[in-house]
């Protein structure tokens, strides 16, 4: 119930829409009952023939009660089903403002069909606990204690039989069904998550499994998750239905019950025979508004579950985020160093980084190279907090990097990691992601310093650029990085798409837009390096050596051994 508080607190935003379905839930209940065991009740004056008159009144009081009752269910619906909206909207809100700071970390975490279930799937289901756990067992509750007092002043044992009945149908039945209804609904979940997960995945890799010819598997594979999910959604409804029948009948034959104690009760003169059809109409009539509390347990656990799954998304990395965060004003190029820094990511058979140090001073440029899976590109990674440092620290102008807020370190960086994300739309669209008030002068100069002048500014972009090629995409993210002025350039294989030529003139730029920054160049290649300050050499997640490029090459070197085999192999 913990976890349910705050969706409390958000649904109570709307107090107004609360309030009126409540109320006219209340007022639709009571005339809904007062309609049927007046109608009993006049059915019964009725076959007596008393004088005409006599039964007006009771025909104007049913007629009234008719048309209240529309009226008021008609206003429980609208007021219920706007609030539950608003609710909706007010949870998205607070869920996005929950994620949204630790998207990088929960992306890395979650596979993005089982977040796009949690996000999607269980807050739809958080609908339910407006719908079927909060209001409906408030008016229901009211709605029995009106009823129960009004058929005391006719029937004590007839209320007091309703009294059990009501207990036994709205706490005993559904406790017993919701042991097995959780069961059932956590494999649902379970299913639908997986389904999710799966279909994504061959949504996103259908070329490729087009390519290699493997679509075909993959969409078995994603129809079996589909009937597995079926049959554990038919399996759950199934339950739902057996539960609606059970207490349906129970509901009928405690309605029995009750009209077979008030024919008793005539029969001994306790009561007159026409309250007998009043006093069944007015238990099977509030029995029958009861059938939807008898699910109430069952969405109480399934609304309590989908929230504290949605919980589990942020809660971890929040509390990694409840260090003291210190504010960066970052004027001129920093200067970073990392001491004895071992990382290893989840699941990893050994350490990506192993006791790495090194410093990089203000305005140096730098180059990091290494065989693939040396651990350059996790050092990048680290800077940018992507993910936490496992042992060791990493310092920024003197600041330990966990003191940092992840986006002052992004704002005053320019980054081009291996994958980059184009939205779809034209190129200008994606290189105003940076700044929409630059005009269309500095766009184009952006576009030719990344060798990009043949593509027009309305020239389209598919979703994730699949329209572009390697290439394409790698100056594309370089062109937006011309645009923005950072004090740290993190390239990662900038250029690694491109041909010689292409890539000397696009890096001889960055280097002119870099001049007073800090630049980190992660490159397999080692052509170019002359210019770098100084060279860092990975080999199996531990800095070997470092220097500059002369150094490296007038000694007998890691490096100097990586130079002559790239040459052999250009050579060929």
């Amino acid at each position: 119930m913990k976890a349910l508080r705050t969706v409390m607190k958000i649904m109570l935003i709307e107090k107004r829409d609360i309030f009126l379905s409540i109320l006219f839930g209340f007022i639709a209940g009571i005339t809904a009952i007062g309609l049927f065991s007046a109608s009993g009740y006049l059915i019964s004056q009725a076959a007596l023939v008393p004088p005409l008159y006599t039964l007006m009144v009771i025909v104007a009081i049913v007629k009234l009660l008719g048309i209240t009752s529309a009226i008021s269910r008609y206003g429980e619906r609208y007021y219920s089903h706007r609030g539950t909206f608003t609710m909706l909207s007010n949870l998205r809100i607070y869920i996005y403002e929950k994620i949204e700071p630790l998207a990088t970390t929960i992306l890395q975490k979650y596979r993005s069909g089982d977040l796009l279930s949690r996000i999607v799937g269980d807050v739809e289901s958080l609908q339910n606990y407006f719908l079927r756990v909060f209001y409906p067992p408030v008016v229901i509750a009211s709605v029995t204690i009106a009823t129960i007092l009004f058929t005391t002043i006719f029937s004590v044992g007839t209320a007091l039989i309703i009294v059990v009945g009501m207990i036994f149908l709205t706490v005993v039945v559904p406790s017993i069904f919701t042991i097995i209804q959780r069961k059932v609904d956590q494999q649902v979940r379970q299913k639908r998550g997986q389904l999710s997960s799966h279909f994504t995945e061959f949504l996103y890799g259908y070329r490729d499994l087009k390519i290699h010819q493997q679509a075909a598997n993959r969409e078995k594979q994603l129809e079996k998750s589909v009937k597995k999910y079926e049959k554990a959604k038919e399996k759950s409804n199934l339950s739902l239905v057996w539960n609606e029948s059970i207490v349906s009948f129970l509901s009928l034959l405690v309605s029995v019950v009750v009209l077979g104690f008030a024919a008793h009760q005539m029969s001994t003169g306790q009561i007159e025979g026409v309250l007998i059809a009043l006093l069944f109409m007015i238990s099977l009539t509030l029995f029958e508004q009861t059938g939807p509390l008898s699910l109430f347990p069952n969405y109480l656990h399934e609304s309590e579950q989908a929230f504290n799954r949605l919980q589990n998304i942020w809660r971890e990395q929040k509390q990694q985020q409840k260090k003291l965060k210190t504010d960066l004003e970052v004027k001129d190029a920093p200067s970073l160093s990392f001491h004895d820094v071992t990382f290893q990511y989840e699941q990893a058979l050994r350490p990506s980084l192993n006791e790495v140090s090194f410093a990089l001073p203000k305005g140096s440029k730098t180059a990091i190279v290494g065989a693939s899976g040396s651990g350059k590109t996790t050092i990048l990674h680290l800077i940018l907090k992507l993910y936490e440092i496992g042992i060791g620290e990493i310092k920024w102008d003197g600041y330990r990097l966990e003191s940092l807020k992840e986006e002052d370190i992004w704002q005053a960086s320019n980054i081009s990691l291996q994958s980059n994300h184009f939205f779809y739309g034209t190129i200008r669209d994606n290189l105003l992601v940076q700044n929409e008030s630059i005009d269309e002068k500095q766009l184009y100069e952006a576009l030719k310093h990344a060798q990009l002048a043949h593509l027009s500014l309305d020239h389209i972009v598919q979703e994730k650029g699949s329209n572009l090629s390697g290439g394409e995409k790698q100056r594309l993210a370089l062109a937006r990085l011309f645009l923005r002025k950072s004090k740290l350039w993190l390239l990662d294989e900038p250029t690694s798409s491109l041909d010689a030529v292409t890539e000397q003139q696009v890096l001889q730029h960055v280097f002119k837009e870099a001049e007073s920054a800090t630049l980190i160049l992660v490159s397999h290649r080692l052509n170019g390096l002359e210019k770098m300050d100084q060279i860092i050499v990975m080999d199996h997640g531990k800095v070997v050596e470092v220097g500059t490029y002369d150094e490296l090459m007038n000694r007998d070197s890691y490096f100097k051994e990586m130079k002559k085999i790239e040459r052999e192999v250009v050579l060929g």
